[in-house]
């Protein structure tokens, strides 16, 4: 009866990482990431330049910048920049963490990493298993 319960508010909170997503104004991927502790959600993000730079995420030739922020950096920023933390927090996000945002997330404390799709290249995902974090993958949230 837990993990049924569990598995809900994941695909709940894996909905509202998408939404949130949405806002972002990259054109190759919108990416989106919620925090949640002790069933509170404590920041959010989704990817995207840098306060005080302009939206745009991909140069002329339609690659991204590289200093377009990841939406789980983001959100694990903004927790930096308040009176919360991330110990022992779950992460939701839309696609599977890179090897640097992986490194964040360890580094941050968070325990539990719920995502949906994956990203290219699997080995932020085996970092945070070798780390000792919880990795959950839901990729259908309407079943």
């Amino acid at each position: 009866m837990k993990d049924k319960k569990l598995n809900k508010y994941d695909k709940a909170y894996l909905r509202i990482a998408r939404e949130w997503g949405q806002l972002s104004y990259c054109e190759r991927k919108k990416v989106g990431a919620i925090i949640v502790k002790d069933r509170m959600i404590i920041s959010d993000g989704y990817n995207g330049t840098p306060s005080g730079f302009e939206n745009c995420c991909e140069d002329e030739e339609g690659l991204t910048k590289w200093y377009v922020l990841h939406a789980e950096a983001n959100a694990i920023l903004k927790v930096a920049r308040s009176t919360q933390s991330c110990e022992g927090a779950t992460l939701y996000i839309t696609m599977s963490p890179c090897k640097d945002c992986s490194k964040l997330i360890h580094q941050s404390g968070i325990k539990r990493v719920v995502y949906q799709s994956g990203y290219k290249d699997n080995s932020g995902i085996d970092f945070l298993i070798r780390a000792g974090v919880e990795v959950v993958h839901i990729p259908d949230l309407d079943s």
